[in-house]
């Protein structure tokens, strides 16, 4: 198993289903077991907070990105292997596409919608070609799914389905970008 660089993108506000929190510490622990590298927001806050600190307790790498709008406070609050500081929202982006083999996109709200639509926009216009998976945890993405099916119909993606998307329910599939299969929505 070839270890990456994986990016999940995720709410730096705390989660209300305490059955999501659970598979996120999950995430983490696998993550560091299969030797995989955390590439992050940098914040120690809610689910941000949960994945890279369990990547960290269970002996991973966790690179964070952070812009330097956020106080000292907040951009030193999270331990890491490696801080990167950048100037803003739009750089941070940047840099965690740049600097990461694949990306997960767990339930979160604007900021992490915004993250996956970068993503999916850069693989749509052959910038990268690098695989993402949302965690469609109790159905969490099916209304995202069912707009983008909406746009795939209405002849908005070349192939009707974004490229490089896959769907997944179960977070030992989510540390293992090898087994990600694209969606379907059959």
């Amino acid at each position: 198993m070839l270890s990456m660089n994986i990016a999940v993108f995720c709410a730096s506000s705390d989660p209300r289903d305490n059955a999501l929190a659970d598979a996120v510490r999950r995430l983490g622990v696998l993550m560091a077991e299969c030797g995989h590298t955390l590439v992050y927001g940098g914040s120690n806050l809610g689910i941000m907070g949960l994945v890279s600190g369990s990547v960290l307790k269970h002996g991973g790498r966790v690179i964070g990105v952070i812009p330097t709008i956020f106080s000292e406070e907040i951009i030193t609050s999270q331990p890491v292997s490696e801080l990167v500081r950048v100037s803003s929202m739009a750089e941070r982006k940047e840099r965690i596409i740049s600097i990461s083999d694949a990306f997960v996109a767990l339930p979160g709200g604007i900021g992490t919608l915004d993250e996956v639509l970068e993503v999916l926009v850069a693989n749509q216009l052959k910038q990268i070609d690098k695989p993402i998976a949302l965690f469609n945890h109790q159905g969490f993405y099916d209304p995202f799914l069912r707009q983008l099916s909406t746009m795939g119909s209405a002849g908005f993606f070349r192939s009707g389905i974004p490229p490089r998307l896959s769907v997944i329910a179960d977070v030992a599939t989510l540390a293992h970008p090898e087994c990600w299969k694209p969606y379907s929505e059959s």
